[in-house]
């Protein structure tokens, strides 16, 4: 699968999608910084990637609004290790099926 990290996103999750074999971008190699966030949902889903992010306010709603091919919204926790746990379990339950066009927290 393919994931975009957006900026709010810790870079060190993105090992873990990388080590089981996902393609990983980050938001600020792709777009400008402070590329509003229905720019970062259209890039996005014209690319093909599903949006990882901890903003759950704003794509929550937006996603209900546009077209997405996911969104996976992560959960801050006390550790980067407990927010690597939850994403792997997320994929491990969900599978590229369940993050497809759905919104998911991690």
């Amino acid at each position: 699968m393919k994931f975009l990290f957006d900026q709010d996103v810790p870079d060190d999750l993105s090992y873990l999608l990388r080590q089981l074999n996902h393609e990983v971008s980050l938001l600020r190699q792709v777009l400008p910084q402070g590329a509003p966030d229905p720019t970062v949902l259209q890039f996005a889903h014209e690319q093909g990637f599903v949006l990882v992010t901890c903003n759950r306010d704003d794509y929550v709603e937006l996603a209900t609004l546009r077209p997405h091919h996911g969104v996976v919204v992560i959960i801050r926790r006390k550790t980067r290790a407990l927010e690597r746990a939850a994403l792997f379990r997320l994929l491990e339950r969900a599978g590229e099926a369940g993050l497809r066009n759905n919104i998911n927290f991690a």
